[in-house]
């Protein structure tokens, strides 16, 4: 994945709303070490048996360091939440929304379904390439408080392709626009689980290029 996102910017951002932010190197590398145990963990067992004592037991860390930056296991999965959210992002930007830009210069045979098309590929790909980000993603896992300020205008991916369709299409930014927007994302969100849940690759591939064609119609019928 390239053009990722520095780790002290990652775990700066993943731990903002948490008791205390590790301002030092050292505290920056056992707040990553934290997580990546967490998630290490995820891979390994059910969400429900990955306890904050659990993860102190890992090599290198103890009680007191976890507690330090952590007050519960919430937190720690909000954390890893954010974290794989920012890397997603810079991945999206970098591989799917920078070479779009390209195809603009033929604006009038452009069609604005391979955007979305594109990111929801990529989003299957990420979750494919990271077990840990797919147990929390699915359900309600991630704190109320994290997924809001994920999906908010400034920082949340819908804002991507809103800003995509906006600034690069010249669609309108209307309240229908944003409603309509709002509806695909929790959609797409709730298909994208549902597809995981088919006994095979196959047929979570057939629910996938489902989910493409009704949010593309959805979105960009008529316009």
């Amino acid at each position: 994945m390239s053009n990722q996102p520095s780790i002290d910017s990652i775990v700066s951002a993943s731990i903002a709303a948490n008791r205390r932010s590790p301002l030092q190197d050292r505290s920056l590398r056992t707040v990553a070490r934290i997580l990546d145990a967490a998630s290490s963990l995820l891979t390994q067992m059910p969400l429900e048996d990955v306890t904050t004592t659990r993860i102190a037991s890992e090599p290198g860390l103890s009680v007191g360091a976890v507690y330090r930056f952590f007050p519960d296991i919430q937190s720690i999965i909000d954390a890893i939440a954010d974290r794989h959210v920012l890397l997603f992002r810079s991945m999206v930007d970098e591989e799917v929304m920078r070479p779009l830009l390209q195809q603009l210069q033929h604006l009038e045979n452009f069609d604005p379904s391979v955007v979305l098309d594109r990111m929801i590929g990529a989003y299957v790909l990420y979750l494919d390439a990271h077990p840990d980000f797919r147990t929390i993603s699915f359900g309600c896992h991630i704190s109320a408080a994290t997924k809001a300020r994920q999906a908010s205008p400034r920082t949340g991916l819908p804002a991507m392709l809103t800003t995509f369709m906006v600034e690069r299409l010249g669609f309108a930014f209307t309240p229908e626009l944003k409603l309509m927007l709002s509806v695909a994302s929790e959609a797409g969100e709730r298909l994208v689980a549902y597809a995981y849940e088919q006994p095979t690759r196959e047929e979570r591939d057939v629910i996938i290029a489902e989910t493409k064609k009704m949010l593309a119609r959805y979105l960009f019928s008529g316009k």
